[in-house]
């Protein structure tokens, strides 16, 4: 399995994937930059990093995930490597459950390096207006517990973004997925079923109501992850894909 992964981890250093990981935390890194010197008086740090961190759970994730895992799909697809990969003295599932931990390790990444460049950018922009610096204290192991949890509530969304990039070879149908469910994601933002919505549970862990961020949190972990093993069982008995 560990050569398998140091396959899968050195595809990815060869692909666009770090351009990704990178791109998405900083562009939610320089909005919050720019709106901070919008700013004349200062405020909370929680008011900040939790500003960012719903930027990043509502819209940026499900779109970065939609983006991850058509790319690590397409890396197959495109060159139709499939035949050759399931010919190998390889346990199939291994092949999928190597993709899948890649995209997790990925995401996972990119929500720390979402939270470091935003105290950066919030440090930067105080540098430059002394009297905006965030007033009490910065709790920064709250916010990566936060964001782990955010991480957790994805796994339901980033199990079917994966299964149906991997299971169609055009790429369109998991951009579609991924489109359409952050829509609805936007568009349905109050809606009190939105805690059983795949795109919606990540930015669940911000809900005021306790209910919903436990709902969410046990639904898109627990339901997610019986959702991968299934994806991983099924591709992996698939003939053609």
């Amino acid at each position: 399995m560990i050569a398998v992964l140091t396959v899968e981890a050195r595809k990815l250093n060869r692909s666009l994937a770090a351009l990704l990981a990178v791109a998405a935390p900083s562009l939610i890194a320089v909005f919050l930059f720019f709106n901070l010197l919008r700013g004349g008086k200062p405020q909370p740090w929680e008011m900040w990093t939790q500003s960012s961190t719903g930027i990043w759970a509502f819209f940026m994730l499900p779109m970065s995930v939609t983006a991850l895992t058509a790319l690590v799909a397409h890396m197959e697809h495109g060159p139709r490597a499939w035949d050759h990969l399931r010919a190998l003295p390889v346990a199939r599932w291994k092949l999928y459950a190597a993709k899948a931990i890649c995209v997790m390790a990925v995401v996972a990444a990119m929500s720390l390096l979402n939270l470091a460049l935003t105290l950066a950018a919030i440090h930067g922009a105080a540098a430059i207006k002394p009297e905006i610096m965030p007033t009490g204290a910065l709790d920064v192991t709250a916010q990566v517990i936060l964001m782990g949890k955010v991480l957790l509530a994805a796994i339901l969304m980033i199990a079917i973004q994966l299964w149906t990039a991997l299971r169609f070879a055009s790429f369109v149908p998991a951009l579609a997925l991924g489109i359409g469910g952050t829509f609805f994601s936007v568009v349905a933002t109050a809606a009190k079923q939105g805690v059983f919505f795949p795109w919606q549970m990540p930015v669940n862990m911000l809900a005021g109501e306790p209910w919903r961020a436990a709902t969410a949190l046990t639904l898109g972990a627990g339901a997610g992850t019986v959702v991968l093993l299934l994806a991983i069982t099924h591709l992996s008995r698939r003939e053609v894909l």
